[in-house]
């Protein structure tokens, strides 16, 4: 072989390492790129699938909009008008709500897991299958709204109100539902309270018959009337402790 001429196909050492550089920066920017999600557009308007991911819009009118599949975790949403918007399988994890309007509108199967939501209205809404878990839902307003099968595990929900709710298939377990008004829900089959914190939970006139997870310490902490149904083995107390308007 001639010196200095290297055999077809075989690169100098230099070129080699630099190749080689080149094939590792794209071997590692395709799998960043491929397991990191879509980056966010803040400025893109209202639309199903958008990418609002920790986007300041609060304040805002949306109401009517379509959000089917929109991922909106973390954005800012203080006060904002969501009324009668469509919500389906959108995710919100970790968004804040407060004072937000989400009555009437349409969130099946929506991500509302540890949501800050204190006096938002849900008045109203069809949520089926939607999940509140660890959600911070203080005076929120879920009255006439459907309910049917949402997951509030472990959420903060003191004072909230569920008044004409439908609320078959729901689970409270651990969650705090003290002062929260559940007069004239609608439900069939067992809701699950297991270990929910029910002090001056009002549940007068409700047939909690099937309920699940009811103990009776949490009985004794509620507030019932002589049209309350309870769990065989549960009983009512001798004096309900809500015999005043509570405010």
């Amino acid at each position: 072989m001639q010196k200095g001429v290297l055999p077809i196909g075989v690169l100098p050492s230099s070129k080699r390492k630099s190749r080689v550089s080149i094939c590792i920066f794209a071997v590692l920017s395709a799998a960043i790129l491929g397991s990191n999600p879509a980056a966010a557009d803040c400025r893109s308007g209202p639309s199903p699938n958008v990418e609002w991911q920790d986007c300041n819009k609060s304040r805002l009118m949306l109401g009517g909009s379509d959000l089917t599949g929109a991922n909106l975790a973390g954005a800012d949403f203080t006060s904002t008008d969501f009324r009668d918007t469509n919500l389906s399988g959108a995710n919100l994890e970790k968004a804040l709500l407060v004072r937000a309007s989400l009555a009437g509108a349409t969130a099946k199967n929506a991500n509302f897991s540890r949501v800050e939501a204190y006096r938002t209205s849900f008045a109203g809404a069809s949520m089926p299958d939607a999940s509140f878990a660890s959600a911070e839902g203080e005076r929120a307003d879920f009255s006439g709204a459907d309910l049917t099968g949402v997951d509030f595990s472990k959420a903060e929900l003191g004072r909230a109100i569920f008044q004409k709710a439908t609320i078959t298939g729901a689970k409270f377990p651990l969650a705090n539902l003290s002062r929260a008004d559940f007069q004239g829900v609608v439900f069939e089959g067992p809701i699950n309270f297991d270990r929910a914190f029910m002090f001056l939970t009002q549940i007068q006139g409700l047939d909690l018959s099937a309920a699940t997870g009811l103990t009776q310490w949490q009985v004794d902490l509620a507030c019932g009337d002589a049209k309350t149904k309870l769990p065989a083995g549960l009983t009512a107390p001798k004096n309900w402790p809500c015999d005043f308007q509570l405010d």
